[in-house]
Formats: C-alpha cells, sequence, structure tokens
C-alpha cells in the first residue's frame, strides 16, 4: 500500500457501535482499503422490447460506487464533495471510493470515511476493484470516461457507468450535473420492487452527514417505506447502452506477450489501439492481416483499430468512418498512409485482425498505446498486436461484457426511444453543418 493511504488508515468504529463516545473531539476523517469493501453486486441487463437499449434490474440495492473526475480542475473538485456528501446523507448504506489523489485531496473535507487502492503499475490495474464496485460515476469529458473504463481494462465485465457531461468533450457523457440527484436515485432504483422488499435500511445516525438541502425531497435519507413508495417498477428501469470493446494481445518478437504484467489474457480497450511511429522520423511498414490472411503491407505513420465507440475519436481524424455503438464491428483506419488507395475498412466484430512490424524498417521501433496509455515502446521487428471484438452476448441469450452506459432518458417521456448518438453527432460534431450563414446571402 503506497505511503500516502497507509498513514491515513486508522481504526474507525461505526457510529451505530453500542460504545458510546463523549469526546468532543471532531470526527477523524479516515481513507480505507478498498479490500474491505463487501463483495460486488453485479445487475443483470434485460433487453427492451421496443428498442435496441437494455434496462438495468439490480438483484439488491448497489453498496460500492466508484466516483472518478476530471483531474486538477477545482471546479469539479467542489462538484465531487457536493455529490458525495449527497450520498452519504440520503444512501446511509453506500460506501465512496474514489482514486487515491482525489480521496487524498478531499477526506479532510468528508465526517465520513472513504475507501480507495493502490496505484497500480502501467500495463497492471488496481487489485480488487473490479470485485468490489458494484456502479462508477464519473465527473469529467470522455476522457475521465475512458480512465474509468481503463480500471477494468482485464476484467470481463464492467460495472454501470453513469457520466455527468463536464469536460471539454462530451460526446460519451449523458447527464448534466445539476441533475445528479435523480440521476442517481433513477439508477439505484432501477428493476423492480421485490429486489428491495426483504431489505433493512440502517437508520441515519446523529453523526451522520445533514442533507445538502433539507427542503429537497430526493435529499431524504432513504428507508423501506421510502422504497416502497418510489419504486420504479419493472416497467420503468434505467436504459442501458452496451459499448462493445476491443480484445487486445500484444505480443514481443519472441511470441512473449508484453501488454500486461499481472493479470494473464487480453487487455479491454472501449476506444481503439494504436500502432505508431512515435519519435521516429521515418514511416512505418506494418503488414496488415485479416482474419488470418494477409491483406497488405502498409506504409503510414501507424495504424488504428478502434471500436464503433472509438470511430468518433483518432479514427475519425484519421478520415475513417462513423459507426454506430450498436453496430459491432472494428475499423481499421490508417494514419497517413503513403498510398492514397488505402481507405479505412469496417471489419465484422468477430474478424480477428493482425498488425506485425515488418522487417524492412528502417526506423527500427513502434510504439504502441491502448486508450491512449502506451503500453510500451521501442518494440522491434516481428511485434504483433491481435485484435478481437468482444462478445457481449452468450450462447444462452444473456447480456454480459461491454461497457454499460446508463443512458440519459426525457423526463416525463421514459420509455419513448431517443437516440443520443444522433444528437451527439449534431450538437458535438456539428454534422453537416453549412458554412455561413446561407440565407443571408441569398
Amino acid at each position: 500500500m503506497n505511503s500516502l493511504v497507509q498513514r491515513r488508515i486508522l481504526p474507525w468504529r461505526s457510529p451505530s457501535s453500542s460504545a458510546r463516545s463523549f469526546s468532543s473531539t471532531p470526527l477523524l476523517c479516515l481513507i480505507q482499503p478498498v479490500s474491505s469493501l463487501p463483495d460486488r453486486v453485479s445487475p443483470s441487463y434485460i433487453q427492451r422490447p421496443s428498442n435496441n437499449l437494455l434496462s438495468l434490474q439490480w438483484p439488491s440495492p448497489p453498496r460500492n460506487i466508484l466516483i472518478t473526475k476530471k483531474k486538477r480542475t477545482p471546479g469539479i473538485t467542489s462538484s465531487l464533495i457536493e455529490y458525495v456528501t449527497h450520498l452519504s446523507s440520503t444512501y446511509p448504506s453506500i460506501n465512496i471510493i474514489l482514486e487515491p489523489t482525489s480521496a487524498a485531496e478531499i477526506h479532510a473535507h468528508l465526517p465520513f470515511p472513504v475507501y480507495t487502492y493502490d496505484e497500480p503499475a502501467r500495463t497492471s490495474v488496481p487489485a480488487h476493484l473490479s470485485d468490489k464496485t458494484d456502479l462508477v460515476c464519473t465527473l469529467g469529458g470522455d476522457g475521465t470516461i475512458l480512465r474509468a473504463s481503463s480500471l477494468f481494462s482485464h476484467a470481463a465485465t464492467v460495472p454501470p457507468i453513469l457520466s455527468f457531461a463536464m469536460g471539454t468533450i462530451g460526446f460519451l457523457g449523458e447527464w448534466k450535473f445539476k441533475e445528479y440527484k435523480r440521476a442517481f436515485r433513477e439508477v439505484y432504483m432501477s428493476g423492480a420492487s421485490d429486489a428491495y422488499a426483504n431489505l433493512s435500511f440502517p437508520s441515519p445516525s446523529l453523526t451522520s452527514t445533514p442533507p445538502t438541502s433539507p427542503s429537497d425531497p430526493l435529499d431524504k435519507p432513504l428507508s423501506y417505506a421510502d422504497i416502497r413508495g418510489m419504486s420504479m417498477g419493472s416497467n420503468r428501469t434505467a436504459r442501458i447502452l452496451l459499448r462493445n470493446r476491443l480484445k487486445v494481445g500484444v505480443f514481443g518478437p519472441d511470441g512473449i506477450r508484453i501488454n500486461t504484467t499481472s493479470h494473464p489474457g487480453d487487455t479491454y480497450a472501449l476506444n481503439e489501439v494504436i500502432v505508431h511511429r512515435g519519435s521516429s522520423p521515418h514511416l512505418k511498414i506494418i503488414d496488415v492481416f485479416v482474419g488470418g490472411r494477409f491483406l497488405t503491407e502498409a506504409v503510414a505513420d501507424g495504424m488504428i483499430i478502434s471500436s464503433p465507440t472509438g470511430s468518433t475519436a483518432y479514427s475519425l481524424s484519421s478520415g475513417g468512418s462513423i459507426v454506430h455503438p450498436l453496430v459491432p464491428s472494428l475499423l481499421l483506419t490508417p494514419i497517413c498512409p503513403r498510398s492514397l488507395s488505402f481507405r479505412p475498412l469496417v471489419l465484422p466484430a468477430e474478424t480477428p485482425i493482425t498488425l506485425r512490424l515488418g522487417a524492412k524498417n528502417r526506423g527500427r521501433e513502434v510504439e504502441v498505446s491502448i486508450d491512449g496509455k502506451r503500453i510500451s515502446e521501442g518494440i522491434g521487428v516481428g511485434m504483433e498486436v491481435r485484435v478481437l471484438g468482444e462478445e457481449v452476448k452468450s450462447e444462452t441469450g444473456e447480456w454480459r461484457g461491454g461497457v454499460p452506459s446508463i443512458v440519459r432518458g426525457v423526463e416525463g417521456l421514459e420509455e419513448r426511444e431517443e437516440d443520443h448518438w444522433v444528437g451527439g453527432l449534431n450538437a458535438l460534431l456539428k454534422f453537416n453543418y453549412p458554412f455561413g450563414d446561407q440565407d443571408g446571402e441569398r
């Protein structure tokens, strides 16, 4: 455990303990290890009969909430404090998990303990986090969502992600932060009321954090009566867009896997994997294999293999197609190719793609990055990147894998299908907008 967390972890007794303290000393703010939390609660995803989105259904209420935020942004830090204070006062059984830097930054402002983990190595993920996290909340832009997803890059399943758009680019972000009370309650209550029928909720302690706005009904601490009276029912569940990931294996010239140090198997990527020339001034010669067959010898600055979600990122800037996130596919896009005839390709998700650094390269090394995180550098001739689309539905019809993104509904029109991807094209990419005021020129 890193020294920062170790210095702050001290024994903590629940306010409900029978031992009573008469000390006037303020409550000690603590940072606890994530390994001490109860095991993860995994929800089910049910196919909605009227559209392509899924319904979120909890077997029991989520307890362990991981919150990530955009770094070095004071305004978002204050919003994080407001958010976790609301969750602690309104949902007494919830545990807050923060990234190590965020936990060190704000724990002194909170009258309750928070949980965190040790910073992992560059090619690894935090220990215990995937086994303990029920729900992920992000405060920031698309980069914050990618960073949250990368914390589960070696896990077969990712917890649902509730994202608040507070960054520069919000193509993946769904909710405005001012809606956080309604958004979280909608997720927390999602599913049939039977999931909550036999539960007992702890009574708020006298030492608990007071509600942020006592007059707001969404700040009232929950009890079973509240659950029973406010249950959304089986027809008003939170909506899930399941985003397919890539399964990526990076192998050195000797055939040894180099994309992970502590977890066997592939790395999962939400956006893309990139093979690029890095600081080398020379074009790279990359042999491309599709479905096990040689396709071409690409001469370019690099190659991008992206998921449909990543189609609006680096791939789009390199001339790649825009693909709807519900289309199971892989995108193969060259970066500044020498040949004008090399066009971007869209392939079935189950088609394996291999990129191999050819023997003809003048610059003998390349760099590989997965979702913006550099995996390695200085890999020589014979290095291979092998990519396959992730399967998100089992043979029995059960939805699994992917990144379950909680989609923002239209208040009062929850059952109406709304394609947020189309809205993102119009609002963020200004898709097919005309130049200038054409009406004024007539």
